[in-house]
């Protein structure tokens, strides 16, 4: 499978950012109740779309990460502790924006002993007290393998829990230096142990340096560990401070990785240059509620 090498972002990477009234009032409501979206502090090419629809992911537990990425554009640094009524407060937004998906994420925090674990839960309770008919999906840290720490986001009951592998398993000591490839698939796994009916979810980006083959070894080990939907999209450098894209895939390319993934037994795959974690979640959540759990 041909790769498009770096020579300046081909032209399915240029596109016009839109705008309206709905990208504004959810812009000022999200800045009204002191929040975070990972839409803005992560830079990511779909927040206008997505504020459009009137759809947003929130971030919590703070703005800043104990972890360094070398591809995230989340600032690095220490933090507080959380800030008690975050919860309630995203459970008003949410309630306020009516929305029937919520995606609830957060910086990773390693300087707490639960990563943040009871601060998801206590979102999420909080979310389904206001809305109780919005479906709600958290993408959360590695939480350093603490399972117990796990199993309180699980006992929460979200709707889907996402956690990102991001790269190929040679890549993680120069992308994700703090973290652990077989941590981040034993988390996948543990979920389906703990609780067979839970969707799960993971995402990976393209670009890195990997190589297709590496790419096909990493959906094998996601579908081993019974992940149900995948998301795929192409790394873009936040800044020149961060990784440098090594190359770019066609959209016809993630296509051809969309049909690979789906034979492995994904129920969901979203495959295309600007996708991301978020991107389409209640679209793949549906497909993947239709899938029987004895098939997961």
């Amino acid at each position: 499978m041909e790769e498009i090498k770096k020579s300046g972002k081909p032209p399915w990477l240029r596109r016009k950012l839109p705008s309206g009234p709905n990208y504004e009032k959810i812009r000022q409501l999200v800045k009204k109740n002191h929040l975070a979206t990972v839409c803005q502090e992560a830079m990511c090419p779909n927040q206008f779309e997505c504020y459009g629809k009137g759809t947003a992911t929130f971030m919590i537990l703070g703005d800043h990460c104990t972890r360094n990425c070398r591809f995230c554009a989340v600032q690095h640094g220490a933090l507080g502790p959380p800030e008690k009524d975050e919860p309630t407060r995203v459970a008003q937004a949410v309630k306020t924006m009516k929305l029937r998906y919520a995606v609830i994420t957060s910086v990773t925090r390693d300087d707490m002993p639960d990563g943040g674990a009871h601060h998801f839960a206590q979102t999420i309770e909080a979310i389904r007290e206001l809305s109780p008919d919005t479906l709600i999906e958290v993408l959360i840290p590695d939480l350093q393998g603490n399972w117990d720490a796990l199993d309180a986001i699980i006992e929460a009951k979200p709707d889907v829990l996402n956690h990102n592998l991001e790269t190929i398993k040679r890549l993680y000591p120069t992308v994700r230096p703090q973290a652990v490839y077989h941590r981040s698939l034993e988390l996948l796994r543990k979920v389906k142990e703990k609780q067979v009916t839970m969707i799960t979810k993971s995402g990976m980006m393209v670009g890195l340096g990997e190589t297709i083959e590496e790419l096909q070894t990493a959906f094998t080990d996601l579908a081993d560990a019974r992940c149900d939907i995948l998301t795929l999209g192409q790394y873009l450098q936040p800044s020149k401070d961060h990784l440098a894209v090594e190359h770019y895939l066609s959209p016809e390319k993630f296509e051809l990785l969309k049909q690979q993934a789906l034979h492995l037994g994904f129920a969901g795959v979203a495959a295309a240059p600007f996708v991301r974690s978020s991107y389409q979640a209640e679209e793949l959540y549906t497909l993947a509620a239709k899938k029987p759990a004895a098939a997961s």
